[in-house]
């Protein structure tokens, strides 16, 4: 029987500008094609809306719980054995346009096990420059 997910979590926030247009980076941020170009090593779609994010060959399953067209997208972990949880694991992308420097933002939201800031902002930090290559922003 697997244990309760009970580790402390942070909500952890990072804005990058991307250059290019929401049409272009939304399927990289949710689909699983898009996502294992460059989030992980792989992601598959297992049913309806759940996805499972391949990391150094562990599995961890996820379902889309919200999602608006070229804009958001929200990962919700599940556990070992694909149930929800209390208090679970979430991951969100949100694309922002300013309408008067035309820059197209992406928005971060990791809320997981509690980490290092620092290693945080390094890890996202070099996850986006991927996703730059990707999109030619």
């Amino acid at each position: 029987m697997a244990l309760p997910d009970i580790q402390a979590k942070t909500r952890f926030l990072v804005e990058f500008p991307i250059n290019a247009s929401p049409k272009i980076l939304f399927p990289y941020l949710a689909t699983a094609s898009g996502l294992s170009q460059w989030f992980c090593d792989d992601v598959r779609y297992v049913e309806g809306q759940r996805l499972n994010f391949i990391w150094d060959q562990e599995n961890h399953y996820a379902e889309i719980s919200g999602q608006r067209l070229n804009r958001a997208v929200r990962f919700v972990f599940l556990s070992e054995t694909r149930q929800t949880v209390a208090d679970p694991s979430f991951l969100e992308f949100t694309l922002d346009s300013s309408q008067v420097t035309d820059e197209v933002y992406l928005r971060v939201i990791d809320y997981s096990p509690s980490q290092d800031s620092d290693e945080q902002q390094e890890m996202w930090e070099s996850l986006v420059a991927k996703l730059r290559e990707q999109v030619g922003g």
